[in-house]
């Protein structure tokens, strides 16, 4: 998975099923059923606590039916495993997820040293249980400086990175090793916490010495958290997999605001007064704003260049607050990137 994924980083989709085989996940028919017609949801941003076992599509799903309105996505896969922050744009905010999507994510993760997976993660079937008696946190924070900054990583074969026209986690379905270049990602903090010897029966031994240790990483979209729990275990010449992983930060949207949750999702009620983040809210925490006034405005709805100074990307509003669109400096003028209101997309 990549972080975008839960592994997320990025553009990387398990097919793997959940780890808690207990959780409530909702049936493949919810996405097809018709919630009652309603007023369409404001345009806006829905920060998600994803819950363990859920694709990020069910999310989707059920926003929809919570929501009463189709035009919904989401700013990066989390696979089913993983649970956490979810950002996702309603009506109009789904033209501007690319801009949340390339955002630093935050990520927990709970990785095991001394046995490894097909995944990489716990739904995978084990390879090589060579066990992990003599790791120590020392042990661990040496290892890390390695992984830290600027790094090539190959990503994880369960991932939805094409190999000639296919997916890769498709041929690895059909018992196929896929090849997946490296691709750069920066670590921009690897931090160790509670470390946990322990044993576990495998089907390849009985009794094996593991490791299971807490792992927070703040990471570049792209970056695969359980690509990141291979290489470690390579590195320390244990093995790994990752057992757990939950995302905390997208940009600068936390998963301690989320407006919708584990219990919401499972209900599929109506939530009283929910509603999406205004537009101008969730981007105009990574993005500078610039009101406009009606003559401009008028002028952005028809997509036209404005002799504006910005600095980059610029989310644009209205005297009233309304965003407007994303424009940027080129040729010596603002130009539109993403225009929301008039006839422009």
């Amino acid at each position: 998975m990549t972080a975008d994924q839960a592994d997320g980083a990025g553009q990387a989709s398990s097919s793997q099923p959940d780890l808690d085989r207990d959780a409530v996940v909702p049936k493949e028919a919810s996405t097809s059923a018709q919630p009652p017609r309603r007023a369409t949801a404001p345009d806006g941003f829905v920060l998600v606590d994803k819950p363990i076992g859920w694709t990020s599509h069910q999310v989707v799903g059920r926003l929809r039916r919570l929501l009463g309105t189709r035009k919904i996505g989401h700013a990066g896969t989390l696979d089913p495993m993983a649970t956490g922050l979810l950002v996702c744009g309603v009506g109009r905010a789904t033209r501007l997820l690319s801009y949340l999507t390339q955002q630093t994510k935050t990520y927990v993760a709970q990785v095991r040293f001394g046995i490894e997976t097909t995944t990489e993660d716990a739904d995978g079937e084990i390879t090589a249980a060579r066990g992990a008696a003599d790791l120590t946190l020392a042990d661990l924070e040496a290892a890390s400086p390695a992984w830290r900054g600027d790094i090539e990583q190959i990503p994880s074969a369960v991932s939805a990175i094409k190999v000639d026209g296919r997916r890769s986690y498709a041929l690895v379905r059909q018992g196929q090793t896929p090849t997946l270049k490296a691709r750069p990602v920066r670590i921009e903090e690897l931090t160790w916490g509670t470390v946990t010897a322990t044993t576990v029966d495998t089907p390849l031994a009985a009794a094996v010495p593991v490791v299971d240790a807490e792992l927070t990483v703040v990471c570049s979209s792209g970056t695969y958290i359980r690509a990141l729990a291979r290489d470690l275990g390579q590195g320390v010449g244990t093995g790994a997999h990752l057992i757990g992983l939950r995302r905390l930060r997208s940009g600068a949207s936390t998963v301690d605001h989320a407006t919708v949750g584990p219990a919401e999702l499972i209900a599929g009620e109506p939530v009283p007064g929910l509603a999406p983040l205004p537009i101008a809210t969730v981007l105009g925490q990574i993005l500078p704003i610039r009101r406009l006034d009606a003559e401009l405005s008028r002028r952005v709805s028809h997509g036209q260049s404005l002799d504006l100074a910005l600095d980059g990307p610029t989310l644009l509003i209205s005297v009233d607050n309304q965003a407007l669109a994303v424009y940027a400096p080129a040729g010596g003028q603002a130009r539109p990137q993403t225009v929301l209101t008039g006839g422009q997309g």
